[in-house]
Parts: C-alpha cells; sequence; structure tokens
C-alpha cells in the first residue's frame, strides 16, 4: 500500500510583501497554487505579544481545502513559535505536538501526526521548523527534533521548513541518515533567489517523485522566500528503519 502526497513549505514572513504591505490574502492564493495536501509555514504568527496568528485560521479555511493543525491552548496563535502545519480537510489530524528548541532567542518545531484520507493505516507525521540563524544553533535543534520523534511511535515521517543553512553540504548531519535532505532549488531572497533555505527532509520509507520552487508574478513580491514543494510517494507496508540500517542522505 503506498500512495503520492504532495507537501510544501513557505515562510511567509508575517504575510508583509516586498511591498511592504501586510496582505494575507496574497499568501492564500499563493498556498491555493501550490495545490499541497499538506503545507509547513514559517512566520505565520506575529511576533509581539500574544503572537495572534498573521494568517488567520478562518481565512485559511473559507478559501482553502486546508485546516491548521493547532495547539488546544494556542490562544489566538495559528502555530507555535510561528511554525504552522496546514492539512487537507480530507486527512484526519491525530495529535499535534510543540517541541521548545535550543536557542539564543525563542525557537520551537511543530509536530503533526495525520491519517492519509482518514485511514489509521496510512499515518504520517509532518514536523514544521524554522531553524536558527547560526550552525551551533542549528544543529543542536536538530539534534532536540531527532530525539523528540523518536521517543515518538515511529511513522513515515517528512520535516518541512526554513532550515536557513547556506552550504549544500554541511550542516545537517543530525538528521541523517535517518533522513534524505532536499533542497529543491533557491527560494530566497524572493526578488532575487540566491539560497536554498527552505528545505524538505523525507524518511527512507518515503521517495521523491518530484520537487521545485513555485517563483511566480504573486510569490516574488507576496514574501521574502519563494515557497518550494515536493511530491513523496508514501511506503506504508514497509518497516520503520534503525538509525544504524538507514543509508546516508544527500544534499542536492
Amino acid at each position: 500500500m503506498d500512495g503520492t502526497i504532495r507537501v510544501a513549505t513557505y515562510n511567509i514572513r508575517k504575510c508583509i510583501g516586498l511591498d511592504r504591505r501586510r496582505r494575507p490574502e496574497r499568501i492564500i492564493e499563493a498556498i491555493t497554487g501550490l495545490e499541497a495536501e499538506v503545507v509547513a509555514l514559517q512566520e505565520a504568527d506575529k511576533r509581539l505579544g500574544r503572537r495572534p496568528a498573521a494568517l488567520r485560521a478562518e481565512l485559511v479555511t473559507r478559501h482553502t481545502d486546508l485546516v491548521p493543525a493547532r495547539l488546544p491552548d494556542a490562544g489566538p496563535s495559528i502555530g507555535w513559535h510561528g511554525n504552522a502545519i496546514l492539512v487537507h480537510r480530507r486527512h484526519r489530524i491525530r495529535a499535534v505536538t510543540p517541541l521548545s528548541l535550543p536557542a539564543l532567542e525563542p525557537r520551537g518545531a511543530l509536530v503533526a501526526d495525520i491519517s492519509v484520507d482518514g485511514d489509521d493505516a496510512r499515518p504520517m507525521r509532518v514536523v514544521a521548523v524554522h531553524l536558527g540563524l547560526t550552525r551551533q544553533h542549528r544543529q543542536r535543534q536538530l539534534h532536540a527534533i531527532m530525539a523528540a520523534i523518536g521517543a515518538m511511535a515511529p511513522r513515515p515521517t517528512v520535516i518541512l521548513g526554513d532550515f536557513n543553512e547556506w552550504s549544500a553540504r554541511k550542516g545537517l548531519d543530525p538528521i541523517r541518515p535517518d533522513f534524505v535532505v532536499h533542497a529543491p532549488g533557491r527560494s530566497y531572497h524572493a526578488a532575487r533567489p540566491v539560497a536554498a533555505l527552505d528545505r524538505i527532509a523525507h524518511c527512507h520509507r518515503m521517495t521523491l517523485r518530484d520537487a521545485g520552487v513555485t517563483e511566480t508574478p504573486l510569490t516574488r513580491i507576496a514574501s521574502d522566500h519563494l515557497p518550494v514543494w515536493a511530491d513523496l510517494e508514501v511506503d506504508w507496508r514497509r518497516a520503520p528503519e534503525t538509525r544504524a540500517a538507514a543509508a546516508s542522505g544527500v544534499s542536492r
């Protein structure tokens, strides 16, 4: 039993475009154009006060086929430390777990366990991340994420987000060999992409079938990052791999 699912990640910069205007409707249009079933967002909440959502949950549910995987006590926020996960309404969200990550500034990750098409025999885990600005802290954060998901029940897992890593080869050792890391293309800065900061890392029960960066007139102005997507084929028949048995990941 297998199937292909499109995932995406998008740093929406609190819905503030390169014209310095906060336009959530542009972000909604960009997300809709991805045609993804799972979307990880970074900077989805405003930074100060109670951190209200820059992209409101009701805007998402009204204008897309996606629903936010929200924490019960999220208050006005749509996510956790700015990370949010949107899931197609035909899938079932089983659990949402916040992770606090080590850093000089507040950082976190959000984990959502879903049942694809509502089928408990097709479980999937999604981790949304926005890693720190220094490699030392990024590596500590990746170690913390691996420890947290390693303590959870095994299931096909994908890590989506703004990894803030400029190197194509260095800095991502903590999630290898358990994950294959893909940088589908240069996604930052949206006006002139020079760096592949936004990545998709999948476990060995998933296979990359296609991936890309969505660069359009809209996405070039809606945020300072371009959205990144991937089509992943998931094999639910395959037994979970141990760290020792998994092959080494590659970055491209």
